[in-house]
C-alpha cells in the first residue's frame, strides 16, 4: 500500500474509530486473489465488541464508497480487534496488558534473551515485572525499561492460578449468597 494511499485511508477512517473512542491500531491493504482486502483494526481500553466492529464496518463502508481512495478495484472490508498475541509496541498496549503474562526479548544492552513475566504496573519509562519463581521459589520482582525491550507480546494463559486475593473474594462472594438465601427462606 503506497504512503498517500495509506495516509488517505488513515485520514478517512481516524475521525469515524475516534468518534467511538476507539484507537485506530492499523490499516493494511493486501492482495486476495483478484480482490483485495481493506482490514481495519481498531482496539480500546476495555477491549472492542463484536456489535461496534459491525457498525464501525457499515459506517466505513459508506465513507470509503463516497471516495475513490480504494480506486475502481473490487476490494473486502474487515474491521476487527487486533488477536491475543498482537506485538505490544504503545504505551497504552503495555497498560492494557497490566496483570497479564509477556514473553518479551531483551536488547543486548539489557542482557539479551528473553524473558517471561507478569506486568504489575507501568508508566512512561517501562515496566514491573513479577518473574515467575522456578522450582518452587518465590516469584522475583524487576524494573525494566522501554529501551531494554526489542520486543514483547502477550503470552496465552490458559489455565492461570488465581492469587488468594481471588480465592478471598470469591469465599465472600460465596457467604453473601449463603446469608441471603438464607433470609429469603426465614
Amino acid at each position: 500500500m503506497s504512503t498517500t494511499q495509506s495516509d488517505r485511508l488513515r485520514g478517512l477512517l481516524e475521525p469515524l474509530v475516534a468518534a467511538r473512542d476507539l484507537d485506530l491500531e492499523e490499516i493494511e491493504v493486501t492482495p486476495a486473489g483478484k480482490r483485495r482486502v481493506l482490514r481495519i483494526v481498531v482496539d480500546s481500553d476495555e477491549g472492542v465488541q463484536l456489535d461496534e466492529c459491525a457498525e464501525l464496518s457499515r459506517e466505513a463502508s459508506q465513507v470509503l464508497d463516497d471516495s475513490d481512495v480504494m480506486g475502481g478495484a473490487p476490494y473486502t472490508l474487515e474491521v476487527t480487534s487486533p488477536g491475543a498475541d498482537r506485538p505490544l509496541t504503545e504505551l497504552r498496549h503495555y497498560r492494557r496488558a497490566v496483570g497479564r503474562l509477556i514473553k518479551a526479548q531483551l536488547t543486548a544492552e539489557a542482557g539479551a534473551g528473553e524473558l517471561v513475566a507478569r506486568i504489575i504496573a507501568v508508566d512512561e519509562s517501562g515496566l514491573d515485572l513479577e518473574v515467575p519463581g522456578v522450582k518452587g521459589r518465590k516469584p522475583t520482582a524487576r524494573r525494566v525499561s522501554f529501551d531494554e525491550i526489542a520486543k514483547a507480546r502477550v503470552e496465552l494463559e490458559f489455565n492461570r492460578k488465581s492469587d488468594k486475593r481471588d480465592a478471598q473474594q470469591d469465599e465472600k462472594i460465596d457467604e453473601n449468597d449463603e446469608n441471603d438465601e438464607n433470609k429469603e427462606e426465614a
